[in-house]
């Protein structure tokens, strides 16, 4: 009786295991399958956001194409070779719907074509003119620091409450790469030239002293004058030694009414003329960057270049693709 109680068949032995058995085969199915789906759930996502990446970039790359034709268009036409801000170049590009300037071909009203993706992709950018920021190329001349751009970097950098220290040690690494183009420099401590301002924290520089440089400092591959007709008035308070920040202003307000054709024009606004001359400043310029955003659906891609502009010529010097300070993509966007 005993041993009937404490002893089981063999078969529901036999069933329990094959249950077992069951149950851990569907749990490996369901597993492996789930993760079949994932990985091809993963490689669709990866090869979506390939594609649209490499769609924004050729996007931007015919957009700075037409940046470029713009500026060369802007060089050949027969004016007062100003480059001002009633140009139209200058005129920002809003975030707009790519398939916009696509229906405008032809007059056709919408486009249907769904491989193309253009109600989700969105454009905007900007041209902005170099030579209305101060130029830190122009620290160095001749194999020295020039002390007229010294002194208006000085102003600049007391404007912004930034540390003198900071602009020695700009200048100090700044004439250190510009050595590097001399046939005797062939020390490996020479310092690598930055193309942008975010680029100078290769010198040690403070981030918050690049951030706060950015609207106001470029780096442009030759010394440059400061173009009055673009310029902003702290920039040219700054480069004008014994200019008052009013007539600074006085100037701003003035060409927003009628830019400058010559320099001798807008010095003759201001009480002491002498303060604006042709040696530092212009109304024409050269250097113009050109940025682009390119957005399709969660992509975003953003690229940035300098161009040089000749007569019936514009050249690109580099370009950028990524992330740029947020001072100065606010900038590209059109925005204060």
């Amino acid at each position: 009786m005993q041993h009937a109680l404490t002893s089981r068949p063999p078969g529901r032995r036999e069933r329990g295991a094959a249950l077992l058995a069951a149950m851990l085969t569907v749990a490996l199915v369901a597993t492996f399958a789930a993760s079949a789906m994932w990985q091809q759930w993963r490689a669709i996502e990866v090869e979506s956001a390939e594609r649209a990446r490499i769609q924004s970039a050729w996007i931007l790359v015919g957009a700075l194409d037409w940046s470029r034709l713009i500026l060369r268009e802007d060089s050949l036409a027969r004016g007062d070779s100003t480059d001002n801000l009633t140009e139209p170049w200058s005129i920002p590009l809003e975030e707009a719907r790519l398939s916009t300037f696509l229906s405008a071909q032809r007059n056709v009203s919408q486009v249907d074509d769904a491989s193309a993706q253009t109600d989700n992709a969105f454009l905007s950018g900007r041209v902005t003119d170099m030579q209305s920021r101060m130029n830190l190329t122009n620290l160095v001349k001749n194999n020295a620091l020039d002390a007229t751009a010294m002194a208006q970097f000085e102003r600049l950098f007391d404007y912004l409450g930034l540390p003198q220290s900071e602009l020695s040690l700009i200048s100090s690494h700044m004439l250190r790469a510009a050595a590097s183009d001399t046939s005797d420099a062939q020390s490996s401590a020479i310092a690598l030239m930055p193309m942008t301002i975010a680029q100078l924290s290769w010198w040690g520089v403070a981030q918050n002293t690049i951030a706060k440089l950015a609207p106001f400092v470029t780096i442009l591959p030759l010394s440059t004058k400061l173009n009055i007709n673009t310029a902003g008035a702290e920039v040219i308070w700054a480069s004008a030694d014994g200019l008052d920040m009013s007539d600074a202003q006085r100037l701003i307000q003035s060409r927003s009414s009628q830019y400058f054709k010559s320099v001798s024009v807008a010095a003759n606004l201001l009480s002491k003329p002498e303060l604006l001359t042709a040696t530092l400043f212009d109304v024409s310029s050269e250097y113009f960057e050109v940025r682009g955003r390119m957005r399709i659906d969660q992509t975003i891609v953003e690229e940035r270049s300098l161009v040089h502009k000749q007569r019936g010529k514009v050249r690109t010097l580099w370009r950028e693709r990524g992330g740029f300070l947020r001072s100065e993509s606010a900038d590209a966007m059109g925005k204060s």
